[in-house]
C-alpha cells in the first residue's frame, strides 16, 4: 500500500481556518490523506463560530484544539499549507508550499464565518483532486 499523502494547514492561532480546512479534507479524503493543523501562536480554544458552522456541515469539532506548530509536524507534511501565518512559518526544501489568502475569522459572526468556510471547502476539494487519483465515493 503506498504512503499516503501528509497535509498540514497552518495559521497563527490554529483556531478557526487551519481547524476548518483540517477538518474539511479528512471529512472529504475519507482516509486517503493524512491530515493535521496548528499554529504559530496557538489560541486558548478554537473560535465558537467555526464550531458552529462547520457542525452545520456535520463537522464536530468539539474535540479538536489550537495545537502549537512544531518542526516535526512540518517535516512530515508533504504540502504545507499556510494561511496568514506570514514569516514565522519554517520552510523546509522539498516540501510543497502554498498560501491561501483567506479572510481571518476572528471575532466575526456565523453568518460572516459561512462564506470564509465555503471558500475554504472548494480549496480544500481542489487540492484533494491533486492528491488522489480518484474522488471518494
Amino acid at each position: 500500500m503506498p504512503d499516503l499523502p501528509e497535509v498540514l494547514f497552518v495559521c497563527v492561532h490554529n483556531a478557526g481556518r487551519s481547524q476548518m480546512a483540517a477538518a474539511l479534507l479528512h471529512h472529504h479524503a475519507a482516509g486517503r490523506v493524512r491530515v493535521s493543523s496548528a499554529g504559530s501562536a496557538p489560541a486558548d480554544e478554537i473560535n465558537p463560530a467555526v464550531r458552529v458552522v462547520m457542525a452545520e456541515l456535520g463537522i464536530d469539532l468539539s474535540h479538536e484544539f489550537p495545537k502549537k506548530l512544531t518542526t516535526d509536524a512540518l517535516q512530515a507534511a508533504d504540502v504545507v499549507i499556510t494561511m496568514g501565518c506570514g514569516d514565522t512559518c519554517p520552510v523546509f526544501p522539498g516540501k510543497r508550499y502554498l498560501d491561501w489568502q483567506l479572510t481571518d475569522p476572528a471575532n466575526r459572526s456565523v453568518d460572516e464565518v459561512r462564506p470564509i468556510r465555503d471558500e475554504i471547502d472548494s480549496r480544500v476539494r481542489e487540492l484533494l483532486r491533486t492528491l488522489v487519483a480518484e474522488p471518494a465515493v
